[in-house]
Formats: C-alpha cells, structure tokens, sequence
C-alpha cells in the first residue's frame, strides 16, 4: 500500500507541475527510484493511476458519511445530499488535480441532458478513468434506491425504475461539472446545485399525482 500512495502521490505532483503527465513509464519510475516492473505490479498505465485517484476521492466521501452515526438516521434523499456535500468536501482538497483530470476528460464526457437531476440514459460513454468510480456509485445507488423503494421514497414504475441509477450518475457528472466551474465563494453555488438536483431528482424518482392517477385508472379498469 505505502508502494502504491508513492506512486500516486508522485504521479499527482508531475502533473500538477508540468501540466501533463509523463513522457513515459520509464522516465517516470526512473525519478520515483523504483522498477518498471513494480510500476506494473499496481498500474498498467497514467490513465490507471487518475482512475485509482478517482476512487479514492468516492470511497473517502462514503465512508466518511457512512462512519456518522447520524446518517444511518437519514431518509434516503437526506442521505444523497450527504454524499454529495462530503464527496465535494474531499475533492476540495485536491482541486487542482481534480480540475486538471475532469478537463483532460470533459471531451469524453457524455452529454449531461438531464443536469438538473432527472432520469437520463447516463454513464453509457463513461470515459475509461471514471469507469471504477461510476461502478462504485452504481453499488452505492442502487441498495440507496432499494431502501427507498422500502421507505417509499422511490417509486418503482415499468421501464423507468431501471434507469433511475443511470440517472443520478448523470446527476454526479452535472455536479462535479458545476463544480468544477463554480467561481462563487467557497462554492457555494455548488452547494445549491446539489441541493435543488437533488430534490429534483427525488421528485421525479418518488410517488407523484401521476402515479394516483394511474392507479385509479388501473382500479376502474380491473373493477369495470
């Protein structure tokens, strides 16, 4: 493990220095002091490397809000907001890099239509780097998902149900774009963005007038 920090811290800093990552495996390892075969025991690639910090930033934010004895008293909504603030609070302290990483990816991104927290067909173009971090979330949404369909707060509907995960990873992107953008102090319009997504999410992903009316329907159907 204290192998594998070096050389993501190293490759961190050569990039936050230079603008760009290395020329290559070799020149790299050979400053770092280590083997290229040590270097291939952890990584295959750079690209290897952005992805495990990627992770990391997603997996200190969950257990970070999972270790709050607080948050397992949380609705489900409560506790996604939660996430989101925490997951800000950790790429804060690594901004650079993480501006650095998203804008190398942002022409691989794909197009956010759903921005404001609705239910897209997101993560299908996911770029490489991110592809650990969106399979973790995916985990992570989807027993979120579960407990609200068990508390109500997420309504289970044919055909749409299946997307709501695909939804709000298409919602994180929007945030970390927001983000990664925002300009206003400390953030904070950031903080607002994760708070009306996310209650825009939940509206839509939760029982609405619709969803009465179709039963009603349904029940004058079956009962004619």
């Amino acid at each position: 493990m204290e192998k594998l920090e070096k050389i993501r811290k190293a490759y961190t800093e050569y990039v936050l220095e230079h603008g760009t990552p290395p020329p290559s495996v070799f020149q790299f390892v050979k400053k770092l002091k280590i083997t290229e075969s040590e270097f291939y025991e952890h990584y295959t690639s750079f690209e290897g490397i952005e992805a495990d910090v990627w992770l990391a930033f997603f997996r200190q934010a969950l257990e970070t809000v999972e270790n709050d004895p607080v948050y397992q008293t949380y609705s489900v909504r409560e506790k996604l907001l939660a996430f989101y603030y925490t997951w800000i609070e950790v790429l804060k302290s690594q901004r650079s890099f993480a501006v650095f990483s998203f804008n190398r990816l942002r022409d691989q991104l794909p197009r956010n239509r759903m921005g404001s927290g609705g239910l897209g067909r997101q993560g299908r173009a996911t770029p490489r780097t991110l592809q650990p971090f969106r399979e973790a979330f995916y985990d992570f949404i989807r027993d979120l998902l579960a407990e609200g369909r068990e508390s109500k707060e997420v309504e289970p509907r044919p055909f749409l149900s299946d997307r709501y995960a695909d939804g709000l990873w298409g919602q994180t992107l929007f945030i970390l774009h927001f983000w990664i953008n925002d300009v206003s102090r400390n953030f904070e319009k950031t903080d607002t963005a994760i708070e009306k997504s996310v209650n825009t999410a939940f509206d839509l992903i939760g029982r609405s007038p619709l969803d009465s009316l179709f039963d009603l329907a349904k029940f004058i159907y079956q009962n004619r």
